[in-house]
């Protein structure tokens, strides 16, 4: 299958553009390369500046495809995504579904697509700045890692358009964050800042907003480091522990930790710790 380059950013000696398929062209809403010294973290920045990064049906089909390609592609550990240093993204594209009826939204199941992000198998790392509002903060919860950036602002604000979170933010949220705090988030609209998200439990870091991309990408090069084979089972695991009962969780990570006796990779892992060396991952 022909390839064309997409849209990249400017030129780095450690990144590296990436390919998508011709059928698509070059992307228009996002744009996509490979970081780190071993060009193993995907890379995804959403790319509507003008728009505050309004996440659009057209973005959303793009961030699919480029999470498609990177799932895909052997070489990549673990995927950042990201927006600007003003936005993440403010939300979804209002204009866009302004218009919308009942009928269209169920009948076509509106939104159904914008999931992707929570079922790829490989680890990504949301490097929030500035704002994360309504589809935005479902887009960063979405991610399995939350790094933010000090002027950091995440809300829910359906409530205040006559409507209700429709892409997991009800859900994604209460569980990270707690009941109370997220049914005042809802029903109010209001924002928490990136110090009251680390202090719920909503973000794990929070750096200064020019770091915050290289630490983001310094994370995914620690977990490319390791098996990819084992951290997808290792994902797996932790994000059963939201869906099923204790019992059950610890009965499915007995599984995969089972598992992963059958692979090259955890006799080279315990080999490298009994001699002493760093283990020589490959990833089967």
């Amino acid at each position: 299958m022909s390839l064309k380059l997409c849209r990249t950013l400017p030129k780095v000696s450690s990144y590296r553009p990436c390919a998508r398929s011709i059928a698509g062209g070059p992307y228009e809403y996002i744009l996509v390369e490979k970081r780190g010294e071993k060009s193993d973290v995907g890379f995804i920045q959403l790319n509507r500046p003008k728009a505050l990064n309004a996440l659009c049906d057209g973005l959303m089909r793009e961030l699919g495809e480029a999470l498609d390609a990177f799932e895909a592609d052997g070489e990549v550990g673990a995927i950042v995504l990201t927006g600007s240093e003003k936005a993440f993204a403010a939300g979804a594209d209002i204009k866009e579904m302004q218009n919308r009826t009942f009928q269209e939204c169920y009948g076509g199941n509106f939104l159904a697509h914008w999931n992707r992000v929570s079922t790829v198998k490989k680890p990504v790392i949301a490097a929030v700045n500035g704002f994360a509002l309504g589809g935005g903060c479902e887009l960063a919860m979405m991610c399995d890692i939350i790094y933010a950036g000090e002027k950091a602002q995440f809300g829910q604000p359906e409530i205040l358009l006559g409507t209700i979170p429709g892409a997991g933010g009800t859900q994604r949220l209460t569980r990270a964050v707690g009941k109370s705090l997220a049914m005042e988030m809802v029903l109010t609209g209001d924002r928490i800042n990136a110090q009251n998200a680390k202090q719920s439990g909503l973000v794990s870091k929070i750096y200064p907003v020019e770091e915050l991309v290289t630490e983001a990408v310094k994370c995914g090069e620690k977990i490319s480091a390791n098996s990819k084979l084992v951290s997808a089972m290792a994902k797996e695991a932790v994000n059963a522990a939201f869906e099923l009962t204790l019992a059950e969780g610890n009965r499915l990570e007995k599984r995969l930790f089972h598992a992963t006796f059958a692979t090259d990779d955890r006799k080279e892992g315990m080999t490298a710790f009994v001699e002493k060396r760093k283990a020589s991952f490959q990833d089967n």
